[in-house]
């Protein structure tokens, strides 16, 4: 088979990799359309990472030239890690799956399922059956989240703390906050000083670094930066996985990291407060809720809940001093939002590439069967 993956931004590489490996290591062949930056420093990062990781490419200037890709080499599968419309044409030569780049609480998690792709993969039976119900007509493959493969397989370790300047006799928090809503800005800019007896990891999310309406936050980034017990993420530090590896406890706000976190066994906080824009305060409130499904409320299920900045410090003293007083819920929600964690993920997802790569992209019944194994396990 050969198979194109639809890498629009970066930080979809974290996602794809681990199906990508698989099935290269199948004799399949995988190619990443990776859409150029005008931003040189931006172009740089990317043809690094392509570089490191010895990825085949093909570059695109827009969606409008990856789609005239797609229908110009005609691979066997498409992936795509967003919403793409109008596949019809490409459905008369190629099939195409949608592996979300993210497991968040936005309501972009499911709403991307619009889009008519031939299979899409979904973690865990809660997200199953509301997609399901949403969109009766498309077929959902419960495959697990393939992003966490490299970890729970130890395939992946953390980084010499050392190496990055920090202690590694203290513990470690991972600070992984979102673009929007963030909490970015709600945190003081002597926060690392609060904390000197922990190193922080700080990973935020891609568009912080690279688009103009962040700013501010990036202002953050550079302060927390000055201080010693403080690791900022480089731009070219794509994947939160190694971070992640590292760290004793999790902090975040609206981002799929919280799930992917808590889905390794280990203590997250919830940061219950965001810097919000005019356009979505008082008013316009509705905007803001509707950027975020209703899922968010099952971070307080799993996560130690902070309603405003001053109540950080005691929830990480608390998780620090009790790692384990939330497990129970960890390894429930673990199962019901993030699905099977067994570093199998990927093995699953080339599984039913590979079974499904003759169906019909116009009729999904072929893999009625697969569906119901896959939920199944």
């Amino acid at each position: 088979m050969n198979i194109y993956f639809d890498t629009m931004h970066l930080y979809y590489l974290a996602q794809y990799l681990p199906v990508a490996r698989e099935l290269e290591a199948r004799g399949h062949s995988c190619t990443f359309v990776v859409y150029r930056s005008n931003e040189a420093e931006l172009q740089k990062v990317l043809e690094q990472v392509i570089a490191e990781e010895k990825l085949t490419c093909l570059w695109v200037e827009s969606a409008a030239a990856a789609r005239e890709c797609y229908l110009d080499n005609r691979p066997t599968w498409l992936i795509t890690g967003n919403r793409m419309d109008n596949l019809d044409a490409i459905h008369a030569y190629s099939k195409t799956a949608l592996m979300q780049h993210g497991i968040g609480p936005k309501a972009c998690y499911y709403d991307v399922s619009a889009s008519q792709t031939s299979l899409r993969f979904v973690e865990g039976p809660h997200r199953l059956q509301r997609l399901q119900e949403q969109f009766p007509g498309a077929t959902f493959i419960d495959s697990g989240y393939a992003k966490l493969d490299p970890l729970v397989r130890g395939e992946l370790h953390g980084f010499d703390l050392a190496e990055l300047g920090l202690d590694p006799r203290k513990p470690t928090l991972l600070y992984a906050p979102t673009f929007y809503p963030s909490s970015i800005e709600c945190l003081p800019a002597d926060f690392p000083a609060q904390i000197a007896g922990c190193n922080l990891l700080v990973k935020p999310h891609f568009f912080t670094y690279i688009k103009s309406a962040y700013r501010k936050q990036r202002k953050r980034l550079q302060q927390w930066d000055t201080y010693s017990n403080v690791y900022v993420a480089k731009l070219s530090q794509h994947s939160l996985l190694q971070f992640m590896a590292n760290a004793d406890i999790l902090i975040s706000d609206a981002s799929s990291a919280l799930f992917e976190f808590i889905a390794l066994d280990k203590p997250a906080i919830w940061c219950d407060f965001y810097k919000l824009r005019w356009s979505y305060r008082g008013i316009f409130k509705f905007r803001f809720n509707k950027r975020l499904d209703s899922d968010l409320k099952y971070f307080g299920e799993v996560a130690t809940r902070v309603s405003a900045p001053t109540d950080l410090l005691a929830a990480i003293k608390l998780n620090l001093e009790k790692p384990n007083h939330m497990r129970p819920q960890r390894l429930a929600y673990t199962e019901k939002m993030v699905g099977t964690v067994d570093g199998n993920c990927s093995i699953r997802i080339a599984d039913q590439l590979e079974a499904n790569c003759n169906m019909n992209s116009r009729d999904n019944s072929a893999t009625d069967t697969a569906t119901k194994k896959s939920t199944l396990g």
